[in-house]
């Protein structure tokens, strides 16, 4: 399915159906695909998963889009908007945490719940080696940096720290599908070199959001995975301390992207979460 936003066309799956609705954000250089997986394993659930401008779209942004991180978290909310979305469950893990934190911070009218899985927070932004290396690649000309791109064709190559080996441990498949168009596409370079010098022009914007998240008083699950090597643990237990009801779950066995390395756990503590979002004590797991 696509949507024709401000910024451009959007693709997206909806399952469709009367259940909660779960709608997931991917994180950088990558795409919807990310949630199939958990998508899977949660029937009964009308599982909406956009895939935005992060880097691993097929259809170019307008060249007057905002590309900013904030730019893509306004665009989230007008996909919301547009698929006239209620009662919504955001679920987030890497940079889409990080959108889903900008949109809680500004009161995300539309969503009722959210679940942060191992994401940018705080002043880990760029996060880890992946994501300091890229925000320097982004200081490339777009055809400079689809040619330092071209090496992650190799599979020895992609799972090196700078790029995805400590962010999956499992996920090597999905993440050599996510490069294609990137490699294949100019103007796909050119959206992704874009937002990388937005983001690095920002370095303190998770820091700002971080101030706003106590006014966040709806039920909110932060799931970490213990061996991340990007996202520091620590994080998730501060991010929940901020959260009038947070509650913290840990995945072991897990790197930064749960949804490819622990799918039908991260899908059993979603469903878990819907299904008991009042529980006083934290859902099985902690």
């Amino acid at each position: 399915m696509q949507v024709e936003l401000s910024a451009g066309t959007v693709e997206y799956t909806d399952t469709g159906g009367p259940g909660p609705v779960v709608v997931f954000v991917h994180g950088l250089l990558m795409d919807g695909s990310l949630w199939d997986g958990p998508v899977a394993e949660l029937d009964g659930l009308r599982r909406v998963v956009p895939t935005l401008p992060l880097g691993a779209h097929r259809h170019p942004m307008r060249e007057d889009a905002d590309l900013s991180l904030p730019g893509i978290a306004s665009l989230l909310a007008e996909f919301l908007e547009r698929l006239d979305l209620l009662d919504v469950t955001l679920v987030g893990v890497d940079t889409g945490g990080a959108l889903v934190q900008l949109l809680m911070a500004n009161g995300a009218s539309r969503v009722s719940r959210v679940i942060l899985a191992s994401c940018d927070a705080f002043d880990n932004f760029p996060p880890g080696l992946t994501g300091k290396t890229l925000f320097l690649t982004g200081k490339l000309s777009p055809g400079l940096f689809g040619l330092f791109m071209q090496q992650m064709r190799l599979r020895p190559v992609r799972r090196l720290p700078i790029a995805f080996g400590w962010l999956t441990k499992r996920g090597d498949a999905a993440t050599r599908d996510w490069i294609r168009p990137l490699l294949s596409q100019a103007a796909i370079r050119r959206d992704t070199v874009r937002l990388l010098r937005a983001a690095a022009a920002s370095p303190g914007i998770l820091l700002e959001a971080a101030e706003r998240l106590p006014g966040f008083d709806r039920p909110a699950l932060v799931v970490w995975a213990t061996e991340d090597r990007v996202m520091p643990p620590e994080h998730g237990k501060r991010l929940t301390a901020l959260l009038p009801k947070g509650k913290l779950v840990e995945v072991a066995d897990s790197y930064t992207l749960l949804p490819l390395d622990q799918p039908a756990e991260f899908a059993r503590l979603i469903r878990e979460f819907l299904i008991r979002p009042k529980v006083g004590r934290p859902p099985r797991g902690t």
